[in-house]
């Protein structure tokens, strides 16, 4: 079964993106470390070319990855802040929505 993780603009979220990324890189890192005995020039030439790509993969995955974490730190301080300035809006919005996700539980029982 074939789970994704959709974000609000309906697109895969950039998480699930990144975590098929690793796994991609990994299974080529494997497949790279399984042929290593192989002999040829066309052998030869694609385990530099895959082993290049892998490089710039991976180059790509962390910068990223760093990308993601600087969002979610950004996203978090600025919750934060509301929080401390709005505290009485806050629980009014943490009241509404549990309104809501407890009216849908009980719908759906």
């Amino acid at each position: 079964m074939d789970t994704k993780v959709i974000n609000a603009e309906g697109g895969i979220g950039k998480e699930k993106l990144m975590q098929d990324l690793r796994v991609v890189v990994s299974d080529a890192e494997e497949l790279l470390r399984a042929t290593a005995g192989q002999a040829g020039e066309k052998v030869s030439a694609a385990r530099e070319r895959i082993q290049g790509n892998l490089t710039a993969a991976k180059e790509h995955l962390a910068s990223a990855q760093e990308a993601v974490t600087a969002k979610a730190r950004k996203a978090a301080k600025a919750t934060d802040e509301y929080v401390h300035e709005n505290p009485w809006k806050a629980i009014g919005i943490a009241a509404g929505i549990s309104l809501v996700v407890g009216m849908l539980v009980a719908r759906g029982r």
